[in-house]
């Protein structure tokens, strides 16, 4: 079965009653446990950023006290695993800001990590591409944001 287009699914929403489209948002968020995060979201989060950055933030931070630094294959994996969640949060919000402050609390925790990450290939250059990801972000946004945030890049790059 073939997906329809966006453009499709919109005409088709058009032409439901209000009823119709509550049944239809509560039966995608049933099925897919993503959808009812990313409808949480947009109903009880969206309008506060700064906390939904904290949520995120404190969660990063809680995943990184619980990597196994003895051994680096289990360290890569619960690396990864964090950083799979916190870009699945950025991409609900789809902002920018959002993006590059969770990217760079990320970098932060994993700079700070009692690991010599560094010796290993795959989470030195996984470290490098969440840096590059971030300067993407940044040179998108306002003159006055890229200066702060740039700052912190900086610090991050160094060493």
């Amino acid at each position: 079965m073939k997906a329809a287009s966006v453009n499709e699914i919109t005409q088709a929403l058009k032409n439901l009653s209000r009823q119709e489209l509550i049944e239809l948002c509560l039966r995608l968020a049933r099925y897919k446990k993503e959808n009812k995060e990313l409808l949480t979201y947009l109903l009880f989060e969206a309008a506060d950023e700064q906390q939904y950055i904290t949520k995120i933030n404190e969660g990063i931070t809680d995943g990184f006290t619980e990597v196994n630094t003895t051994n680096v294959y289990y360290a890569k994996k619960t690396i990864r695993k964090i950083l799979r969640i916190a870009n699945k949060f950025i991409r609900y919000s789809g902002s920018k800001t959002i993006g590059v402050e969770v990217l760079l609390h990320y970098c932060t925790n994993f700079k700070r990590l009692n690991l010599k990450w560094q010796r290993s290939t795959a989470l030195s250059n996984l470290y490098q591409s969440q840096l590059k990801k971030i300067k993407t972000a940044i040179a998108g946004m306002h003159e006055d944001l890229q200066h702060d945030y740039l700052r912190q890049l900086k610090r991050l790059e160094i060493e």
